[in-house]
């Protein structure tokens, strides 16, 4: 066994929880990946990619709501911009979806900076009405234009090519959001360890100490909720292809609440743990389908007792920090029981003598 694992010990045992961890997450992508393979039944493979969506979604809110602290309930408001913006663009100028997301995002941006500028200064309940009324305002745009065909919306939405490649199945799509997933995880646990996601958790616990300790808490906050609107619009731009027809009652204040569900669910400021509440938002009500009229009421006492038994969450944040703390505890022994010292060039234990 080389020296320095003799005596660093509690290394030892990180280093072989952090393998674990990584083995565990390739599993979980490998599996993922391969959920087409192991059915073909389009039903199934459907509310997969719906579920995919919606983690999109709940990352996107996380960066709002898990790191910076600020309650949301207008988030639906950007996943419709970009929906928009491509089927205006797809239909009427005969876009391509990939060169449309782009548009999407820069409108997307400058709302969020109009909306955002003067009221991220609020706090609690009236910021939440605040992007509660902007959800609410992009809703009614979209039912009284001409452009974005009132009521019905816009239908007949070209498919999402990759040069020759059309993608117009479920599976197609599964896929195009799996990849989706994984970017804006890897982007969410990158920003999060940033220079910007510190300060983010820092106004998050204490906003008053973080202007104390000189953080600009509005810029912040508005950078927060830019790139909320961001992960929003792009996820917005390939669902609208995905469903090839989009109306809006499909960005009202129900699916902001269903973001907001897959977060506080899963866990605030956990990436994990957004992604598998939103899973659990997507696919508990078509478990319970079998119970007809009630499978809604079923679902929400099922969300109850959910987050009486777990009130941090599913995944909180940190559970693999204090998973690896217990193991470190566990093979944590006491001081000068199985210490190993050393003696000049020789490893001595406790009871030797030198």
């Amino acid at each position: 066994m080389p020296t320095e694992n003799l005596l660093h010990p509690r290394r030892t045992t990180l280093d072989g929880f952090r393998v674990m961890r990584s083995g565990l997450v390739v599993a979980l992508v490998v599996a993922a990946a391969l959920v087409p393979q192991m059915t073909h039944n389009q039903y199934y493979l459907g509310v997969a990619f719906q579920a995919e969506m919606l983690m999109c979604l709940a990352l996107g809110l996380n960066i709002v709501v898990g790191y910076a602290g600020m309650l949301d309930l207008g988030f639906a408001a950007f996943f419709a911009i970009g929906a928009y913006t491509t089927g205006i663009l797809s239909t009427k100028d005969h876009w391509s979806i990939l060169a449309s997301i782009a548009p999407g995002v820069v409108i997307a941006v400058v709302s969020a900076l109009i909306i955002g500028f003067p009221t991220l200064r609020l706090r609690s309940d009236y910021l939440a009405v605040v992007t509660l009324g902007f959800g609410e305002i992009i809703q009614t745009i979209a039912i009284n234009l001409n452009q974005t065909g009132g009521p019905t919306g816009i239908y007949a939405i070209p498919a999402l090519t990759f040069g020759s490649v059309v993608v117009e199945s479920n599976t197609g799509y599964y896929y195009v959001f799996f990849v989706l997933v994984l970017v804006f995880a890897i982007f969410s646990t990158r920003l999060r360890g940033s220079r910007l996601g510190r300060a983010w958790l820092c106004i998050r616990e204490d906003e008053d100490a973080a202007k104390a300790m000189g953080i600009n808490t509005n810029h912040y906050k508005l950078y927060a909720y830019v790139f909320g609107a961001v992960l929003g619009s792009i996820t917005g731009s390939l669902y609208a292809p995905a469903l090839t027809a989009i109306s809006p009652a499909s960005f009202g204040f129900s699916e902001s609440l269903l973001i907001v569900m897959a977060v506080a669910i899963g866990g605030l400021g956990s990436i994990w743990g957004v992604m598998f509440g939103a899973a659990v938002v997507e696919i508990f009500p078509e478990v319970f389908r079998s119970f007809a009229q009630a499978r809604l009421l079923v679902f929400g006492v099922a969300l109850v007792i959910l987050m009486v038994l777990r009130p941090r969450g599913l995944f909180p944040e940190r559970a693999f920090q204090v998973v690896g703390a217990r193991i470190r505890r566990r093979f944590d022994r006491p001081q000068g029981s199985a210490t190993l010292q050393l003696a000049g060039d020789v490893l001595v234990g406790p009871g030797d003598k030198t």
